[in-house]
C-alpha cells in the first residue's frame, strides 16, 4: 500500500523504506482526470497546469480502450469528471470499477456537460478535489468572459 505526501504544490507517493536509511524514497506522482471528449478536455486544459494529464474517453469505452486507460494511468491519481447525462453516468459507472480509489467530480445538471460548465464552477470543482495547486486562476475581471 502506497501513502501520498503533499509537498510544495507536488504529490509523490512514499514507497521503499530503507531498513538502513531513515530516509524514505520519494517518486513523482502522476495526475490523471479522465473526461469524456476533446472539447471538455481543452475546457479544463484552460484552467490547469500542463502537470495535470487529461485523457479522453471520447464518449465511449470497450474492453480495448478501458485496458489502455488503465495502462496509461497504473497506480498514479485519478479523478473521473464526466457530464451529468445518461451517456456520462454510464461511462462514470465502468471508470468507478476500473478505478475504484478515483475522485470523483460532478458537473451540476443543467449545464450542457463539463464544457459547457462556466468556468467558476468548475474551479470550485476543482478546489473541493484538492487541486487548487495546479488551477491557473483566470484574471478576476476578465472571468464572465472566459465562459
Amino acid at each position: 500500500m502506497c501513502s501520498f505526501l503533499h509537498l510544495k504544490g507536488l504529490r509523490y507517493t512514499l514507497e521503499a523504506y530503507h531498513f538502513n536509511n531513515i530516509r524514505p524514497e520519494v517518486i513523482p506522482l502522476s495526475i490523471y482526470i479522465i473526461v469524456e471528449g476533446k472539447n471538455d478536455r481543452s475546457k479544463l486544459r484552460r484552467l490547469l497546469d500542463e502537470e495535470i494529464k487529461i485523457l479522453c474517453t471520447f464518449g465511449t469505452l470497450n474492453s480495448l480502450k478501458l485496458e489502455a486507460l488503465r495502462k496509461q494511468v497504473k497506480d498514479q491519481e485519478v479523478f473521473l469528471f464526466m457530464d451529468n447525462d445518461a451517456s456520462g453516468k454510464r461511462i462514470r459507472g465502468v471508470l468507478r470499477d476500473a478505478f475504484p480509489d478515483a475522485v470523483q467530480m460532478y458537473t451540476r445538471r443543467g449545464y450542457a456537460g463539463v464544457e459547457g460548465t462556466p468556468d467558476e464552477y468548475l474551479i470550485a470543482q476543482l478546489e473541493k478535489a484538492g487541486l487548487e495547486d495546479y488551477i491557473i486562476y483566470p484574471h478576476p475581471a476578465s472571468f464572465h468572459h472566459l465562459n
